[in-house]
């Protein structure tokens, strides 16, 4: 009966990890998916052109607007789907006991999430002042504010940010590893412990059991003594 029992719990733990990791999978699927996103997004701010005097620069965000309203869609569509992920884990957490390397996992996706929400609203805002100027100025004038300079440095930090956020990543991967193992110990031990107590209970039941036992335990005594007798 026990045994019966153990092997539903392994199957339902099973079960219950693989959901788990397939969330994880989804998360981290969404989230590479808006970093690339975001990444071409940011572009638009810096779109710049120079004419063939080269006596002025002339923004492209104006010829673009179509695919920069695409992109817009294909991020919001992102940011609701990683949402919906976020939800999901959190429910996860919820049902599952001794969750906390999920939890600290769930916090990390999170953060993620709001991180690339409040870049996705920072850029958007950016580019449609950007717009809004461009419209107004026409198609000629000359905007200082978007030089090739400012460009390659704004590329320069959004790769560096991208290799932090692929290196916090990393950590994660390694703390959760981590955490894991630890909690596998624990259940390890507790199983242990809970077999421990079974076979004491049966011992006290079974009284012959337990005399038997005990004079198993008495014999190994002499057998230890007598042994250390004789290599003296």
């Amino acid at each position: 009966m026990h045994t019966l029992d153990m092997t539903s719990d392994n199957s339902l733990h099973k079960q219950s990890t693989n959901q788990w990791e397939e969330l994880r999978r989804q998360a981290r699927h969404y989230e590479n998916e808006l970093d690339s996103k975001l990444l071409s997004f940011s572009q638009y701010v810096s779109k710049d052109i120079t004419r063939d005097d080269g006596s002025e620069t002339v923004p492209l965000i104006s010829e673009s607007r179509d695919g920069f309203e695409g992109l817009k869609g294909e991020i919001e569509g992102l940011v609701t789907a990683l949402t919906d992920v976020n939800n999901q884990m959190s429910q996860y957490c919820e049902r599952v006991q001794n969750a906390s390397a999920t939890i600290y996992t769930l916090q990390r996706h999170r953060e993620i999430l709001h991180d690339y929400t409040n870049e996705f609203h920072k850029t958007r805002l950016n580019i449609e002042a950007k717009l809004n100027r461009e419209l107004l100025l026409g198609p000629h004038k000359k905007d200082t504010g978007f030089r090739t300079t400012t460009n390659k440095k704004n590329d320069l930090l959004l790769k560096e940010s991208q290799h932090i956020r692929s290196s916090e990543i990393m950590i994660d991967e390694q703390i959760n590893v981590a955490v894991r193992t630890r909690e596998h110990l624990i259940n390890q031990r507790n199983a242990f412990k809970t077999i421990q107590t079974h076979m004491t209970t049966m011992a006290n039941k079974f009284p012959l059991i337990n005399s038997l036992v005990h004079r198993i335990n008495i014999k190994k005594k002499k057998d230890s003594i007598i042994l250390g007798i004789v290599i003296a």
